[in-house]
């Protein structure tokens, strides 16, 4: 791990005795900004920490995880509960995940998401449920899906892409299926947040076009374009939901994390100064549009680089987002990469605390979630104990 020298050891102290306060039972503080983590049970990132843990070892994970945020002073947690078509809950659409369990489909044999919201509101944190759109599974094997899944009862209903399964953004059939799921878990638990992440169509792999060209055809009348009518899919889903999500659960908030560029000026006037990958062309994901029609309650992109990268510097990037959102009602949150602290650009002790006193002066962000829970605890539990010290001690 990093050391920081007298700083770092007087900050790690510091955390060390957050932490010593971060019991169950302790609330977090109740600042307006937003202060969350995500918690990844994808690939196991987070929480659990392997499939099929006995109960208490996976409950007292949790607790942990949930202490941890309390002691760096968070007061949102942004879970991840249906990582790949599957739940965290008794789903009457989708199996139990196997990240859970450690078998799909197999009973847990009690509530994890009863226990995950609980667990976080007796903490005074709020508890957002994060749902991955359309990824099926990490192999591209249908057969390795439980035989009630709804991909292998409809396998017409996916495509293979870069050695993993997706459904197709492109059939209502698939829209309808995962915006079923998502509002039977927001009807039976006291969420305070829904939260789709960055993964809409398939990130591009060279050499490999997107299998979609019968779905077009099928479903594409009135678009000149295959590019132009996903991004129309992708919309119907998003501002699908946010009426979805209200009209169960008025109160809660709906959002997405996307990733950091929409388009570049190059491509777009109205784009930021950058020069990497378009959300808008890669994965048809249209963020701006979003934020300019009312469709989520807050957008928190994914602002992965440092200050001074040369395609997108965190600079230029923060503040394009923050005039995107004015005078919309949308509210702001910065995706900050926890994970990168000590890797190449990332070796300024100060950068990520650096990123919120640069954000104090932007006038439309409300705050900053943190990817993810195992990183403040590892490669970033320095640099999350500085940005307590010089952020967050209000």
């Amino acid at each position: 791990m990093r050391r920081l020298g007298l700083l770092g050891t007087a900050l790690g102290f510091a955390a060390v005795l957050l932490g010593l306060l971060g019991t169950a039972g302790v609330a977090a503080p109740s600042s307006t900004e937003m202060r969350g983590v995500w918690i990844a049970s994808v690939a196991n990132t987070d929480w659990p920490s392997r499939p099929g843990l006995p109960v208490e070892q996976q409950q007292a994970e949790y607790r942990a995880l949930l202490d941890e945020a309390v002691a760096n002073r968070m007061n949102a947690v942004f879970v991840q509960v249906r990582p790949t078509a599957d739940a965290f809950w008794p789903s009457p659409v989708e199996p139990w995940s196997h990240w859970l369990t450690g078998q799909q489909g197999r009973d847990p044999g009690y509530d994890p998401m009863r226990f995950l919201v609980d667990e976080a509101h007796q903490r005074g944190l709020e508890f957002h449920a994060w749902f991955n759109p359309y990824r099926v599974s990490m192999t591209d094997d249908l057969n390795a899906l439980v035989p009630s899944h709804p991909a292998r009862l409809h396998p017409e209903w996916t495509f293979a892409y870069g050695g993993k399964r997706y459904y197709d953004p492109g059939l209502p059939q698939v829209r309808d299926l995962v915006t079923s799921a998502i509002t039977d878990a927001v009807s039976r638990y006291q969420v305070d947040g829904v939260h789709l992440d960055d993964y809409f169509y398939p990130y591009p792999v060279e050499g490999q076009p997107i299998p979609d060209e019968r779905t077009f055809a099928e479903h594409g009348k009135g678009f000149a374009n295959i590019d132009d009518w996903r991004r129309e899919n992708v919309n119907e889903l998003v501002a699908g939901l946010h009426d979805r999500v209200h009209a169960i659960r008025p109160n809660a908030e709906f959002g997405v994390s996307p990733f950091g560029i929409w388009r570049n000026a190059s491509s777009d006037p109205a784009g930021s100064n950058t020069r990497g990958m378009e959300s808008y062309s890669a994965i048809f994901a249209d963020t701006r549009r979003w934020v300019k029609e009312g469709w989520v309650d807050y957008i928190a992109p994914q602002v992965y680089w440092q200050f001074g990268h040369p395609a997108a510097d965190y600079a230029a990037v923060v503040p394009w987002w923050s005039q995107t959102v004015s005078g919309t009602g949308v509210k702001l949150y910065i995706g900050q990469a926890a994970y990168k602290v000590g890797q190449p650009g990332w070796t300024d002790p100060a950068e990520l605390s650096n990123h919120l006193a640069f954000n104090a002066d932007q006038p439309h962000v409300e705050g900053d979630l943190y990817f993810s829970a195992k990183s403040l605890t590892t490669v970033a539990r320095d640099a999350m104990a500085r940005v307590v010290h010089d952020h967050y001690e209000n």
